[in-house]
């Protein structure tokens, strides 16, 4: 099979399979590259040419992170398209041990403060206050809100899982407001021309404001969310009902905020 109709039927199967868009298109780069690689595509893996197509990525300085994806589309072909009986028995790249990048409570106050369009103020209050990914934050509708329950639900969120989170009673007034005049299945956070704002835009209101805070940690949109998660923690919220409203199928990635908290911090 030429490799063109293979990917698209990798493709198919991917799509067929309920994996997310973005899973999708990292899976197709990393095969083209694997195929590139190996050139002869055959029905069982050879594990001694995979072991060396990912030291050669090593080699280049690829991350850890990097390696892990390219090894699990690997795995993904060889067990879901070719059927191979053979184990791919290579163990995952150790990734870094860097810890997340969290904003103090003072900060996340002081980016906000920059942002004088009050759409945009509302997603980055939204995001840190609910615990969202960016790619949540874009496609968050209208329905998925129950204010007077206080709550986001959150359909099809990484790995495909619904989850339920927290809503802000103190951004109550705010999402009525920006919600009025919406029907239920409009984006909450719509663009000038219609239809969802981009991951990039949301993005780049983050660091806008983040530069004109003037702070200087090297934080991204994300650290919206690890601010939340560790701020409960220091709060005193147990870790499973943290590890519950960010969506993390395994505790070990909710446990790595024990090690960003401060639980000597006084709240009011």
């Amino acid at each position: 099979m030429k490799i063109q109709k293979l990917l698209i039927k990798i493709e198919n199967e991917l799509k067929l399979r309920n994996y997310s868009p973005k899973t999708i298109k990292s899976y197709i780069s990393c095969l083209t590259d694997y195929f590139r690689y190996v050139k002869n595509i055959k029905k069982d893996p050879d594990i001694a040419l995979i072991k060396k197509y990912l030291l050669k990525k090593k080699e280049r300085g690829q991350s850890s992170q990097t390696i892990n994806l390219h090894l699990q589309a690997i795995k993904y072909f060889y067990r879901e398209i070719f059927k191979s009986q053979v184990p791919i028995d290579i163990k995952f790249a150790r990734t870094s041990g860097k810890l997340p990048i969290v904003l103090s409570r003072r900060e996340i106050e002081q980016i906000i403060s920059q942002i004088g369009n009050s759409k945009h103020k509302m997603m980055i209050s939204l995001a840190y206050a609910s615990g969202l990914r960016v790619s949540e934050v874009v496609n968050l509708k209208i329905k998925d809100i129950n204010i007077k329950e206080l709550t986001i639900h959150l359909k099809g969120a990484k790995g495909n899982k619904d989850r339920i989170t927290i809503f802000p009673k103190k951004l109550s007034d705010d999402m009525t407001q920006l919600s009025n005049k919406k029907i239920s299945n409009d984006y909450l956070f719509e663009s000038e021309r219609g239809g969802k704002l981009t991951e990039r835009t949301a993005q780049k209101v983050f660091e806008n404001a983040l530069k004109n805070a003037k702070i200087k940690k090297g934080a991204t949109f994300h650290s919206l969310r690890h601010s939340f998660a560790t701020h409960l923690l220091e709060n005193g919220v147990d870790i499973r009902y943290v590890q519950e409203l960010l969506g993390h199928a395994n505790i070990r990635t909710t446990q790595v905020y024990t090690k960003v908290t401060n639980p000597r911090v006084v709240h009011s």
